[in-house]
């Protein structure tokens, strides 16, 4: 039978009836032979997204949940409750630590990701698996502006370019003050978006000479306490690691001794040094520029948090225009060096 046939012995049948027809407009061909149109119809194969690189922040930082609020305040112990010129005996002294104890504290708000895909109902029902695919992809794409917000965003300034967010994006690890020599510090304290602003230890490095001395000074930098926890990390751009692998001391090619770990050669492509993992990180600056900071050295569950409000919203909203639907998705969350003192990073001077 004919298509048309069939289609119009159906609208006879539910006439009839009144039930609802489904009619089987496959096609059966006993053709044989090869090529477009021959043989049958096309079959969609399930969808797919190319895969995305996500946010490698949060393989080790410190991660919460909040409820639905607007903004999230942070508040840090500082200074000491013992009085370490003579902290033994009983003798009580009000207030005598050294320096003494206080709080610091600053507050963020948090910051909103939407997206907004419209789709054609009669793509949703011909692409096996579409709806899924897209939710699934947006959860990685989410991710990945995250992480570029995360590493490289300065929310103290608007900017022609508002991809990372700018005022309205998370505060960029990048973006932190702290130039070659610096010593880790709390930002000052308050609740106004300019506080908690804290100073990074940076070391600095000449242009083209991010090598192994480097690294070396980085991990000096880092205090003692944060050397033996599981989640202290290297994090370097991509560019960062083929520079290392690369660099050239003295005229000599030093990258084939230099990152031997002991026991022998199990860096590879510098996937530990010195006992540390290295995480490849895209969303910090790549060498070649002056200011670049490209690799930090730190315990990442103490060294930056994030804080992911609770409810995420993915919602299909139908009629938004005729034969299409529209999914809009929202995402809120925040982002804050905890610790400035479990943290290190070079810079390029």
């Amino acid at each position: 039978m004919k298509a048309n046939e069939k289609i119009l012995a159906g609208i006879k049948q539910t006439l009839e009836t009144g039930d609802k027809i489904t009619v089987d407009l496959r096609e059966a061909s006993a053709l044989t032979g090869s090529g477009s149109g021959v043989g049958g119809q096309t079959f969609f194969d399930d969808v797919f997204a190319a895969f995305r690189y996500a946010n490698p922040f949060r393989l080790g930082a410190r991660q919460i949940k909040t409820p639905n609020m607007s903004d999230v305040q942070f508040v840090a112990k500082t200074g000491n409750a013992a009085n370490s010129t003579n902290p033994w005996g009983y003798s009580f002294t009000p207030d005598s630590g050294s320096p003494n104890i206080n709080t610091s504290i600053w507050q963020l708000p948090t910051r909103v990701i939407t997206a907004q895909m419209p789709i054609r109902t009669a793509v949703l029902s011909d692409v096996n698996g579409l709806e899924k695919e897209l939710i699934q992809d947006l959860i990685m794409e989410f991710a990945q502006l995250e992480g570029a917000s995360m590493g490289l965003n300065n929310d103290q300034a608007g900017s022609t370019t508002t991809s990372t967010g700018g005022t309205n994006g998370l505060r960029g690890l990048n973006s932190y003050p702290g130039a070659a020599g610096a010593s880790s510090a709390f930002g000052t304290s308050g609740t106004a978006i300019t506080n908690g602003r804290h100073t990074i230890a940076t070391v600095g490095h000449a242009a083209g000479a991010l090598e192994h001395e480097t690294l070396v000074d980085i991990a000096n930098a880092l205090p003692g306490q944060y050397w033996s926890s599981p989640t202290t990390a290297w994090m370097m751009h991509p560019s960062a690691i083929v520079a290392l692998r690369n660099y050239v001391h003295g005229g000599i090619n030093q990258a084939s001794y230099a990152f031997v770990e002991t026991g022998g050669n199990d860096a590879g492509s510098l996937l530990h040094v010195f006992g540390w993992p290295v995480i490849p990180n895209p969303y910090l600056d790549p060498i070649g520029t002056t200011g670049a900071k490209s690799v930090y050295l730190a315990d990442w569950s103490k060294f930056l948090t994030i804080a992911d409000v609770e409810e995420m919203t993915v919602q299909a909203m139908e009629q938004t225009a005729p034969g299409f639907v529209t999914m809009f998705a929202e995402k809120r969350m925040v982002s804050t060096v905890r610790d400035p003192f479990a943290g290190v990073r070079s810079i390029q001077t």
